[in-house]
């Protein structure tokens, strides 16, 4: 079967390009900058919490909308990064390095704008790579039998090392229970009834909207609500000149940008990573190859530059993963998956083959949703230490009850509201106890993936455990598997 990449792609740019998609594109880069400059609120918690609303959407319109959403929030992470020496998400950690320094030199507009182009230059080289590699890696994927997915969902689960946080074992426990509450449903090979303790609303499992919702949005609330009050210690930079940053910076650092990029792309397109590891590998890639590695810290630009466009690269690095093999790159894809799901559409190497048309118009909108951001971002540097302003006991309530009516609308149940509570509340205990998100999500993601494909495959082979290497593609993702483990282990 052929890709009809070409034939596909006008179609698509005549789609998005109609009004309605550019306004959606515009809307959902505005509320993602906003989510992303409020810190803690980040582009999973604002995707999380708005994909209930495309279910009555369009399918060209709601993923304008979230895919602005995806943009904006991941490079809106660094504004607060910049201006308040606090990341708005963890993939923007290693822009407090050189972002606040600088600021405080009073090159804060500067900073945000290396920020803002960066961004754009990796999230648009990024959307190229999709177009590349997407059905290359789609074609090889339709060779693909039980054992191959479950040796792609197995490495999935090796790379949660790396959204683990400060502690793999508290990790791995995550992705175990995230396992656990996938199995709640039907049996998938045997058709028998698990976990349900007689509740109908459990037959069909945990619904992934109402669960994504709770323990990214939810949880979220409930720890921000502890800040109520509570000053962070930092000074607020409010005098934002010049946002456009000087454009020679770009050629003299090309080799970095460059650098910083493929990383991203790389780093994103490994399923269970995403942009925390490739924005810090970037960094400290950039510092090691420096001829000046002692100014890093002191507010330079190569730090901003190579953190943030590697951040940002991420953004379609991990959409490979997702389309091609239905398994998401990051959090933020796993959210998408969802999205995807309700209005029909299953991740995988048949959409590819099948509807390269939706691929072609994620592309599309990508590149423009990039382009949006760019411009919202050098036209509005000014404004965003407003943004930080915003007090969080205005913003949190309103963002509480965005999430359970969010969780109620995809199957206008109120067993799904609930279940947005609960599974909040606790997201929110275990965050409390040390037990980072990512993992439990991922796991929930990941798991009926495993089971059963694993199953399938040792049936077919009469429970021998050997069919998990039998191809040179199984093989070959195990192996990976061990080498993405040893290289975490020696990182930890």
């Amino acid at each position: 079967m052929e890709f009809q990449t070409f034939q596909a792609i006008p179609e698509a740019f005549l789609q998005v390009m109609s009004l309605t998609c550019l306004a959606w594109i515009a809307i959902g880069t505005i509320v993602g900058i906003l989510f992303g400059a409020a810190p803690g609120l980040t582009a999973t918690t604002a995707v999380a919490l708005f994909t209930p609303i495309t279910f009555y959407m369009p399918l060209n319109v709601s993923l304008s909308f979230l895919m602005g959403v995806y943009c904006g929030g991941f490079y809106a992470g660094s504004i607060p990064a910049i201006l308040i020496n606090t990341p708005g998400a963890p993939g923007n950690a290693a822009t407090v390095m050189d972002g606040y320094p600088m600021a405080k030199k009073g090159r804060a507009g500067e900073a945000l704008g290396h920020s803002i182009v960066a961004s754009w230059l990796g999230g648009t080289a990024s959307a190229f790579a999709l177009l590349i590699f997407a059905p290359l890696i789609a074609s090889m994927a339709l060779q693909f039998g039980a054992p191959e997915y479950f040796a792609v969902a197995v490495m999935g689960l090796v790379c949660i090392a790396g959204v683990s946080g400060k502690c793999l074992a508290k990790g791995v426990a995550g992705a175990a229970i995230g396992m656990v509450l996938g199995t709640v449903g039907m049996d998938p090979i045997d058709g028998l009834p698990r976990f349900t303790f007689g509740n109908l609303n459990l037959m069909g499992g945990i619904a992934l909207i109402p669960a994504l919702v709770g323990l990214f949005a939810i949880t979220e609330v409930l720890a921000k609500a502890e800040m109520i009050g509570v000053s962070t210690g930092e000074e607020i930079i409010c005098q934002v000149k010049r946002a456009l940053p000087p454009l020679k910076d770009y050629i003299t650092y090309k080799y970095l940008l460059i650098k910083s990029i493929v990383i991203g792309i790389v780093v994103g397109a490994i399923p269970g990573t995403g942009p925390t590891i490739a924005s810090w590998m970037s960094y400290n890639e950039a510092k090691r190859t420096s001829k000046h590695p002692e100014l890093f810290g002191t507010g330079i630009p190569e730090g901003i530059i190579a953190s943030e466009s590697s951040n940002n690269a991420v953004t379609g690095g991990a959409l490979i993963p997702l389309l091609t093999l239905g398994v998401p790159g990051d959090t933020v894809t796993a959210v998408l998956l969802g999205a995807l799901m309700i209005q029909g559409i299953t991740p995988g190497p048949m959409l590819m083959v099948e509807h390269y048309d939706i691929v072609a118009q994620l592309l599309i909108i990508l590149l423009v949703a990039n382009m949006v951001m760019l411009a919202m971002g050098l036209l509005g540097s000014k404004y965003f230490p407003y943004i930080l302003k915003i007090p969080f006991q205005v913003l949190m309530p309103i963002v509480a009850v965005l999430c359970i009516t969010g969780g109620y609308a995809v199957n206008t149940s109120f067993f799904d509201a609930m279940m947005v509570v609960v599974l909040g509340s606790c997201g929110y205990l275990l965050v409390k106890l040390g037990f980072p998100v990512a993992p439990i999500v991922l796991g929930l993601i990941l798991g009926p993936i495993i089971e059963p494909n694993m199953r399938r495959a040792l049936v077919g082979e009469d429970l021998n455990p050997l069919v998990f290497i039998s191809t040179p593609i199984s093989a070959g993702l195990i192996l990976l598997s061990f080498v993405l483990l040893y290289f975490m282990k020696r990182r930890g």
